[in-house]
């Protein structure tokens, strides 16, 4: 029987101009995948993420910065319909799609954020645009709408966000009440000058109603990032997130204990198991170090560093 791990290591990539350790990761969700997704579909997804972390990899070559990198490449899976985050974002119980996204930047602990949004083509940039040109950290509805589009950010029909995949599975949900699979997309990033950012965009979970709201643009639960410790992005079922603080548990647990990233991560993922929860997330350090965990069959995932070290792998 034919099985394979995803994971890609490429040793002997040499990317021209990178003298800093940076680190990138990203996930584009986490839940129980089938296992026998047909194969062409598992390579989809597996080319998306490798284009996502060349594109974070090219901004830092051209002198970005972390924050560039993680607007450009949450903007890219959000205009993938792979994903459930802009384009492809799954249906509230009114047959909606509603969005919710957040950044932060390590430097000085700003961050945005948006909820609910409905008209935002992007709804990432809509939330840096929250944190550097308002007074405030998280915008929702027609509110955060109306400001995005008084900023200039591109603003689209609600139909956009459709797709036939996406309002198949609403219909079958819809009938049987039964719940999505995650598919939120988040990256993190190191830039090798000691700048951590972080964030985070989906469309939340199927079927939601009366206005729910995930961990993805509370600061804390699904988005976290501080120069002084790590950068979090989280995906899974979001009420554990918040209920948990999980992203921003990481980020204490290597400030308040000492510990390293991959001990606050194990700590804080079993913390989520104890409670039930699911999901996992990506994180990265203010070394470059990285972790990609998840209490799931499955989580899509990639990260790639300065040396060209990358790993790319769904199960």
């Amino acid at each position: 029987m034919f099985k394979l791990t995803f994971v890609l290591l490429f040793t002997h990539l040499v990317l021209a101009g990178f003298s800093q350790n940076f680190t990138i990761a990203i996930h584009g969700g986490a839940g129980n995948v089938d296992p026998n997704m047909p194969e062409v579909l598992q390579q989809r997804y597996l080319a998306t993420l490798d284009s996502a972390l060349q594109l974070g990899a090219s901004i830092l070559e051209n002198e970005g910065s972390a924050l560039d990198v993680v607007e450009v490449v949450v903007k890219y899976l959000e205009d993938c319909p792979l994903y459930n985050a802009g384009k492809g974002a799954v249906f509230t119980w009114d047959g909606k799609n509603e969005l919710d996204a957040s950044i932060m930047d390590g430097r000085m602990l700003t961050a945005g954020a948006v909820a609910g949004v409905s008209r935002i083509k992007n709804p990432i940039s809509a939330a840096r645009k929250v944190m550097e040109a308002s007074p405030h950290v998280m915008l929702s509805g027609m509110g955060a709408d109306s400001f995005a589009e008084a900023n200039g950010l591109e603003m689209v029909d609600n139909e956009y966000f459709k797709t036939a995949k996406r309002f198949e599975e609403f219909e079958r949900a819809k009938q049987r009440y039964l719940k999505d699979k995650m598919g939120t997309v988040g990256c993190v990033v190191y830039d090798g000058k000691g700048n951590l950012a972080a964030g985070t965009s989906t469309g939340g979970m199927t079927l939601k109603r009366w206005g729910r709201i995930g961990d993805a643009p509370v600061i804390g639960a699904g988005t976290y990032a501080d120069n002084a410790t790590c950068a979090v992005s989280c995906t899974g079922h979001g009420e554990y997130f918040i209920r948990l603080g999980i992203a921003r548990d990481i980020a204490a647990r290597m400030e308040y204990k000492q510990l390293s990233l991959e001990e606050a991560a194990r700590e804080t993922l079993d913390k989520l198991t104890q409670y039930q929860g699911t999901g996992g997330f990506v994180a990265v350090d203010n070394q470059g170090n990285l972790v990609m965990q998840f209490n799931t069959r499955a989580m899509f995932r990639a990260s790639i560093k300065a040396n060209g070290k990358k790993e790319i792998a769904i199960f």
